[in-house]
């Protein structure tokens, strides 16, 4: 893309504006293909509670809105408002295979910006920070991962936490019975049926788990944070016009107090289909990311 062009594609994004839609022979990359397919298509996850998930038939949820949020600043730089929004369902094993067969065009759901998922695709500025944790039934006496030491212990297939896990188990020795599973749900339906005796993952999404069971007071979030990582936006690698759309609308939500809104929607307030209260408040770490937006691998 021409400088020129470059420019008033930024311009255009700063200004927030309909009247600014962008021409067709300015755009390259994600952009180009939905003016072209008249249309963007979205990976949508189906249970990361309270991130992106199915209610009702209806995607809802914290990020799915960040990515609503993001379509509609893409119709505004296209100048189409009447673009059409497609949505496919992705897991966390194949999400970035489906970006880069150009399936879908953005994922907003729970993925994690590591260092080495950045050799295929390009992650926003971060929406959430947080630790890995795992989730077990009160009565099992589990407090730490030293407790797990030759134990049954499940997660979820193609996640970081699976990585984070594993080398855990090696580095520690702890001769886990690791079990990686297809998505959340059937991982803590696992220790749910004692078939484990806990679910290593993002503690956000332990939380959505457990305020979504008929006896949350069953069960325990614990364990010293095995890490600390960060979810995000995720779109096709090399395309800096899309970037420039994505973290632009992340940013100005997030230094606006727009995202502690939201946030305090899906974390501290009662969320559907239940009308459970995940009770987690915001943490200082969040706040300094609202403060000073990045696009930063915590790994």
């Amino acid at each position: 893309m021409k400088f020129a062009a470059r420019f008033r594609l930024i311009a255009c994004v700063a200004a927030a504006t309909f009247a600014c839609g962008a021409h067709a022979d300015e755009l390259t990359g994600t952009l180009k293909k939905i003016h072209d397919d008249g249309a963007i298509t979205l990976g949508v996850r189906e249970a990361s509670i309270p991130f992106a998930y199915s209610d009702d038939g209806h995607t809802i949820g914290y990020s799915y809105t960040i990515a609503l949020r993001i379509v509609d600043e893409i119709k505004k730089v296209l100048g189409m408002s009447d673009l059409k929004v497609r949505e496919i369902v992705v897991t966390s094993a194949n999400r970035v295979p489906m970006l880069l067969n150009n399936q879908i065009d953005l994922e907003c759901g729970s993925t994690t910006h590591t260092v080495e998922r950045e050799s295929q695709v390009a992650f926003s500025d971060s929406f959430f920070q947080y630790a890995v944790r795992m989730i077990a039934r009160k009565k099992s006496g589990i407090s730490d991962f030293a407790d797990l030491a030759g134990k049954p212990v499940v997660t979820t297939a193609g996640t970081s936490d699976e990585r984070l896990l594993r080398k855990l188990n090696s580095e520690k020795q702890l001769n886990m019975r690791i079990t990686a599973t297809r998505d959340h749900p059937e991982a803590f339906a696992a220790v749910r049926s004692d078939r484990a005796v806990a679910f290593v993952m993002d503690e956000p999404l332990l939380h959505g788990l457990k305020a979504a069971e008929a006896h949350p007071e069953d069960y325990v979030i614990t364990g010293t944070p095995i890490g600390y990582e960060a979810y995000a936006c995720m779109f096709r690698k090399g395309d800096a016009p899309m970037r420039d759309v994505v973290n632009g609308v992340i940013s100005r939500m997030q230094t606006s107090g727009e995202a502690e809104r939201l946030y305090n929607v899906w974390f501290t307030q009662p969320i559907p289909p239940h009308g459970t209260n995940l009770n987690f408040p915001l943490s200082a770490e969040m706040r300094e990311l609202f403060a000073h937006p990045n696009d930063k691998a915590l790994d």
